[in-house]
């Protein structure tokens, strides 16, 4: 997928940054590249979410050569009162296994402590 990806219109169930998280998840050494054309996100939008997803501690990298691996905190509560209580983990666990349902391949990418 090459430039800027086709807009969407209307509502969806999920946000964003689920997407890049579920998408992190799945490949821990995704490069913003692949995760913005899987989440159909521009790279910048991508790096956006990632530098959110790091502040709040959801999310965190270690630099490895030319390249990122990035670790889930599976423990954080998600922010919305709404579901407070709920870790992260609960939330990926679905989105992931209903990734690897769909394209075939085992669901990863979800460290538990």
């Amino acid at each position: 997928m090459d430039g800027v990806p086709e807009p969407h219109t209307g509502w969806t169930f999920l946000t964003n940054h689920a997407r890049v998280l579920a998408a992190i998840a799945d490949n821990h050494n995704a490069r913003i590249r692949d995760i913005a054309a899987h989440c159909r996100l521009t790279e910048r939008a991508v790096q956006k979410i990632i530098a959110d997803l790091e502040q709040d501690g959801y999310l965190s990298h270690t630099r490895e050569g030319r390249s990122n691996t990035y670790r889930i905190d599976p423990a954080k509560v998600l922010r919305h009162p709404a579901e407070s209580g709920l870790a992260v983990a609960s939330l990926l666990s679905l989105l992931v296994r209903d990734e690897a349902d769909r394209t075939g391949s085992p669901a990863t990418g979800v460290e538990h402590r």
